[in-house]
């Protein structure tokens, strides 16, 4: 197997491209559920001097604590929530209150109705994420107090999770498979979700030598190149199966799904990097064949060309997966309906105070909106910039990273709206490709 094609563009921005971000790194598996968890905070007062002890809301009896609302403001505010206005922060907080009432009366709902998992089922499954996270105990503790959770609060909030998972399963198991003048009906009524384009679908190894502290098997230049070079070797090897190193090997959420990053269409791939196109449209380019490493952004990338569409075609329903896309399609959907439905009549049925919304209509001219003043900060020093993610010679040759590729970008002060959710996995933009056809 041939393994060796130019790449060009260390400036390129990676995008992973259609595929769902799997709930298994730490700041998923347990930022996510510190978001709603009564821990303990350890002080009284939080951000913008909110008393800590005081209650936010209450259902049907149940306190939601300000100290609630005030640790997920700051975990979905990623550390920025002092850039904050008052009026940015009490939208933030009333945000964020609405959807730990609603987690609340969905629980709630879940002890009615018998979906509370087992202390047994609450262990399984924190095993499995202490597990899938790749931290040591250690670094799990330590990132678990870093989001001022302990043991009994994950728990706690583990075991709600999944009692409302557990009780919109049972609810949506009611949704019947739809029939077959539906799928058609969906299918003629959608032409445009059943038209192949011209495009590729790749697959990527990506080996990241920056120490994120999230359980990474390379934490510097020394180990990426070493890693690399073993990845390499395995690939050349007779019967190796890239799916496998992906997943063994891959510093990066796409190892779950096997390495891949999905399809893109030959239009998507001109409209942001042309030189993909010469290079994994090219016939002579064969597909399976593997690329050496290929570094962006600080990271080193090893793709896999997957399939190459090299004519447009009009799928039919005879077309494999096209009936069993538009089942899954129709089904989820009917079930986000429904779900969405019964949680709208539990939050009628439900006796919810929001006393944090009472006090700001009591006191409307309380908020200012302007931001506090940034903080001065020194200048970095130049060997942090020079430790900024660089990698050299991943694959032995000269796939050198461009300084100016792996210093870490500004952070950006926060948007005018309350402190946003977390921001789904953006796709992942495709890197230049040229020589494709080189031997």
């Amino acid at each position: 197997m041939a393994i060796n094609v130019d790449f060009l563009g260390a400036n390129t921005i990676v995008r992973f491209h259609n595929f769902r971000p799997v709930f298994t790194a730490f700041l998923l598996s347990v930022i996510s559920l510190a978001a709603a968890c009564g821990g303990n905070s350890g002080s009284n007062t939080g951000t913008g001097g909110a008393d800590m002890n005081e209650t936010a809301a209450s259902v049907n009896g149940k306190a939601i604590r300000m100290e609630d609302v005030e640790r997920a403001v700051k975990q979905q505010a990623q550390g920025q929530e002092s850039k904050l206005s008052a009026l940015e922060l009490a939208g933030a907080r009333l945000q964020v209150l609405q959807s730990l009432i609603e987690r609340e009366v969905m629980y709630q709902k879940a002890e009615k109705e018998g979906t509370v998992p087992t202390d047994d089922e609450v262990s399984g499954e924190l095993n499995k994420r202490k597990q899938d996270s790749r931290l040591s105990a250690d670094e799990f503790d330590k990132k678990m107090k870093e989001a001022g959770l302990d043991d009994k609060a994950l728990r706690e909030q583990l075991k709600q999770e999944l009692a409302i998972q557990k009780l919109v399963d049972k609810i949506t198991s009611r949704i019947e498979p739809p029939k077959d003048a539906e799928i058609e009906q969906f299918y003629k009524g959608n032409p445009e979700m059943f038209v192949k384009k011209r495009g590729v679908r790749l697959a990527a190894i990506v080996i990241d030598p920056a120490n994120s502290g999230e359980g990474d098997q390379t934490t510097n230049d020394a180990e990426a190149s070493q890693k690399a070079k073993e990845v390499l070797t395995k690939l050349q090897m007779p019967g190796s199966d890239f799916a496998a190193l992906a997943r063994e090997y891959s510093e990066d959420p796409s190892k779950f799904q096997g390495g891949d990053l999905g399809y893109f269409s030959e239009d998507e791939l001109r409209q942001n990097y042309p030189q993909l196109v010469a290079g994994f449209m090219n016939p002579q380019f064969e597909v399976g064949r593997i690329t050496n490493m290929v570094p962006i952004n600080g990271k080193g990338y090893i793709f896999k060309l997957q399939e190459r569409v090299e004519k447009e075609e009009t799928l039919t329903l005879d077309s494999p997966d096209v009936k069993p896309q538009i089942n899954k399609l129709l089904v989820d959907n009917r079930k986000q309906l429904l779900a969405a439905s019964y949680q709208a009549i539990a939050m009628n049925e439900a006796r919810v105070e929001n006393f944090l919304a009472k006090k700001v209509v009591e006191n409307p001219n309380e908020l200012s909106g302007a931001r506090p003043a940034p903080v001065a900060t020194a200048a970095a020093s130049p060997s942090a910039e020079s430790n900024s993610g660089s990698v050299s010679n991943l694959s032995g040759g000269n796939s050198n990273l461009s300084a100016n590729s792996s210093a870490a970008p500004k952070a950006a002060a926060p948007a005018a709206t309350p402190a946003a959710k977390p921001a789904a996995t953006p796709k992942a933009a495709a890197p230049s490709v040229t020589n494709a056809n080189r031997p």
